[in-house]
């Protein structure tokens, strides 16, 4: 199962680009309210998560998704349950994908120690340890890390590639007409 974890002021087209590629791609998603089951994004948007943290089941983790945005980011890294699955995904070497202000998360943690990431401009400072890179999207070992909102679309697509395959993300590339 892949958890999508919403906190208050979250980037709403990191998280729900994600939540629809891969549905459409038919993989196991479900959206995690950190302190509710009704999270509002940053832009004023608010969604129903599918579930509350205290109801993931950490057995069944395949990925961990973090959006960015601001204040979610920093509601997210916060949030001590949000901290211990994270940990709990490192240590079982699960991936964890974290897109825009968020990968900052896992480099105060020191996750990031030797991984190639990326991040939105400015937050590299945060990333302790890490290569840093530039590009849209970046895998290296079990962590996916982009950009931004404008680089969401990618983001999804290559969390699609690494969990289903290659063909998958291009057809749905096609299919949604993604330049």
């Amino acid at each position: 199962m892949v958890y999508v974890l919403l906190a208050q002021g979250f980037e709403e087209i990191e998280a729900l680009t994600v939540v629809d590629v891969l549905r459409r791609a038919g993989i196991d998603v479900q959206i995690v309210g950190v302190d509710a089951d009704m999270i509002t994004g940053s832009h004023g948007i608010t969604v129903k998560a599918d579930c509350t943290i205290e109801q993931v089941n950490s057995e069944e983790v395949e990925m961990i998704v973090l959006p960015g945005g601001m204040p979610g980011t920093k509601n997210l890294e916060n949030s001590d349950k949000v901290q211990e699955l994270l940990k709990n995904a490192v240590v079982q070497k699960k991936w964890v994908a974290a897109i825009c202000a968020a990968p900052m998360i896992l480099g105060n943690k020191g996750y990031l120690k030797d991984v190639e990431a990326i991040c939105y401009p400015g937050f590299e400072k945060y990333l302790a340890g890490a290569v840093i890179k530039d590009a849209p999207v970046n895998v290296s070992k079990r962590f996916i890390t982009s950009k931004g909102p404008g680089t969401a679309m990618k983001f999804a697509l290559k969390i699609v590639s690494v969990l289903k395959d290659d063909d998958t993300a291009h057809q749905l590339k096609v299919g949604m007409q993604v330049q």
